[in-house]
């Protein structure tokens, strides 16, 4: 299994579709209403739209150096702090689309690497509250860094949606447009 095979594409087409979620917002919402946006929460006791974008970024930035079997990066200390701290400061949506690309940027270059990941390599994962997960490559990819991190994405697409911003199944599966054939796209 390589990086390229599986979680590169993902994160990279969702973040994608997620920075295009956001250009909706900002297309359908006046500039001080579209910032707003980011504060809005699903429910009171969840992180807001700021924090699960910077969730996002880091659950893919994460998944790939973990992977790598390389030391994590002081951005992704500064996306945690960001993402926890973004009820209070929720920055903008150019420092959403900002934190995005960056962390578009750090997974295409992991993938140019072209490292090939044993699926049963043993990933030792340990949780902010002391508890470590037991996993091979192929357990933690399929068992943790995909569903944590569609988690954030599909988190941010329904608080925008709750907000009232027109996103449909379109949206969220536009990287599936390209595999249609052309009978069913008429």
């Amino acid at each position: 299994m390589t990086l390229s095979d599986l979680l590169v594409p993902t994160y990279v087409q969702m973040l994608g579709a997620l920075s295009k979620w956001l250009a909706k917002a900002e297309a359908q919402r006046p500039v001080n209403e579209a910032e707003s946006l980011l504060s809005a929460r699903l429910a009171p006791d969840m992180f807001p739209l700021a924090t699960q974008v910077r969730f996002a970024c880091r659950q893919a930035q994460e998944g790939v150096f973990r992977l790598l079997e390389q030391e994590f990066p002081p951005s992704l200390e500064t996306l945690l702090d960001e993402g926890r701290n973004a009820g209070e400061r929720p920055g903008t949506l150019a420092d959403a689309h900002g934190r995005i690309r960056e962390t578009i940027a750090v997974i295409e270059a992991a993938a140019a690497r072209g490292i090939t990941i044993a699926p049963a390599a043993p990933i030792a994962h340990a949780l902010p509250n002391g508890m470590t997960l037991d996993l091979t490559a192929e357990q933690y990819v399929r068992d943790w860094a995909l569903p944590q991190f569609y988690f954030h994405v599909v988190t941010a697409y329904s608080i925008l949606r709750a907000q009232g911003i027109d996103l449909g199944k379109a949206d969220y599966a536009a990287h599936m447009f390209p595999y249609f054939r052309p009978s069913a796209m008429s």
